[in-house]
């Protein structure tokens, strides 16, 4: 038996604003109606997974036990951190390496936080991740 991921859903204060800065983030969609939530998707309708934001009464109050780890397709590392940045986000660590290497640990404007990794062009040759098996 399979499953797959429909929706990362984050609950926040302000759906629509928090789907706004990760729909410029990602290039994705902002998708709405009278609900109260928000759908962020590639395209509609969402064939993969999709990020939904529902807003909640209460705040966040501890780390996140989940994150979204995102590699830039259409430019580098550095300037995807530099445009997150200018979005809203905060930097929460810095671990890139001087060979170039590592990523950057940032948060959303609601406090959700989340990596930048190298694209695969900085990554330099491709690795063909359906060749491993995580234990064995």
């Amino acid at each position: 038996m399979a499953m797959i991921v429909n929706n990362m859903t984050f609950d926040c204060a302000d759906a629509r604003q928090l789907a706004r800065f990760w729909a410029a983030l990602t290039g994705w969609v902002v998708f709405y109606d009278d609900d109260p939530e928000v759908l962020v998707a590639p395209h509609f309708p969402p064939t993969g997974p999709s990020m939904l934001f529902i807003p909640v009464q209460e705040g966040k109050t501890a780390k996140n036990r989940l994150h979204l780890d995102l590699q830039p397709t259409d430019r580098t590392r550095d300037a995807a951190v530099d445009q997150a940045l200018s979005l809203g986000a905060t930097m929460v660590g810095d671990f890139r390496k001087e060979d170039g290497s590592g990523w950057v640990t940032l948060a959303d404007p609601e406090g959700n936080e989340f990596c930048v990794e190298r694209s695969t062009s900085e990554r330099g040759e491709a690795v063909d991740v359906r060749s491993y098996r995580i234990g064995s």
